[in-house]
């Protein structure tokens, strides 16, 4: 259909086996362009393994994955430069300087006017007085700061984030959430934010997915989820779901 939106991320019966287990079953959602979205579960519910087919590290056992209109992973050099990954557990080379780093990933993104994009960057995120440090010297909120940086260095369309302020002070995490909220609503981009902070979640995302042993157990926004199960909180939905508890709280009303 003619003007019709392609979804940033479209994901349709996707199913991931590792000899025998099954990481990821038959899972389906599309994310539009601009949104925010929360992608909740437990410790091998497969959130990992669904972000790591969606950037087209992993190849599905079976269903589909588009990124931007590309296949995944067959078409994933078609838009790797238009999307990215955060986490902080994903260190950057220690002995590197932050000007370093964060140079040799914007010439794997193709990054025009390198000097001036990690300047803009190290103004937004504070990193100005430590862009000559070596990473290993930094503390954890300015490693996470980096990795942000790092993040955002190719303006991407799609961001994929796995515990962006795991470990951070509330201020920090605070100043992190507010750059991201930023980020998406100035460039439009599409966020999938893998987090196990529930308020993160209910402060940043408009729509929460929530998996369990490898499937979706509901897809909702939060304020639609705390209704449905009756709940104040997101940790309380979560819990409701991961320990079964939910749907007989349904069935009970």
């Amino acid at each position: 259909m003619n003007g019709a939106v392609i979804s940033a991320i479209a994901v349709d019966a996707l199913v991931k086996r590792y000899k025998g287990a099954t990481a990821v079953d038959g899972i389906s959602f599309r994310l539009a362009p601009g949104s925010i979205t929360g992608l909740l579960g437990g410790n091998g519910a497969g959130k990992t393994t669904t972000i790591a087919m969606i950037m087209g590290l992993v190849t599905p056992t079976s269903g589909t994955i588009t990124v931007l209109g590309a296949q995944m992973p067959r078409e994933r050099y078609r838009v790797l430069h238009r999307m990215n990954f955060e986490s902080p557990y994903v260190d950057m080379p220690m002995r590197l300087t932050v000007r370093q780093n964060l140079s040799v990933f914007a010439q794997l993104y193709a990054v025009p006017d390198i000097d001036d994009r990690i300047a803009s960057l190290a103004t937004d995120l504070d990193l100005v007085e430590f862009l000559d440090r070596p990473n290993g010297k930094l503390s954890a909120g300015q490693k996470t700061r980096v990795s942000l940086a790092k993040a955002l260095i190719n303006r991407p369309e799609v961001l994929l984030l796995d515990e962006p302020t795991a470990s951070l002070d509330p201020d920090t995490a605070d100043w992190v959430r507010s750059r991201l909220e930023r980020y998406r609503i100035e460039h439009g981009a599409a966020v999938l934010l893998a987090s196990h902070n529930m308020t993160e979640v209910e402060r940043l995302c408009e729509r929460v997915i929530i998996m369990k042993k490898g499937r979706i157990e509901d897809d909702d926004t939060p304020e639609r989820l705390l209704d449905r199960y009756g709940r104040q909180t997101l940790e309380e939905v979560f819990l409701d779901v991961a320990r079964g508890t939910g749907q007989q709280r349904e069935a009970a009303q």
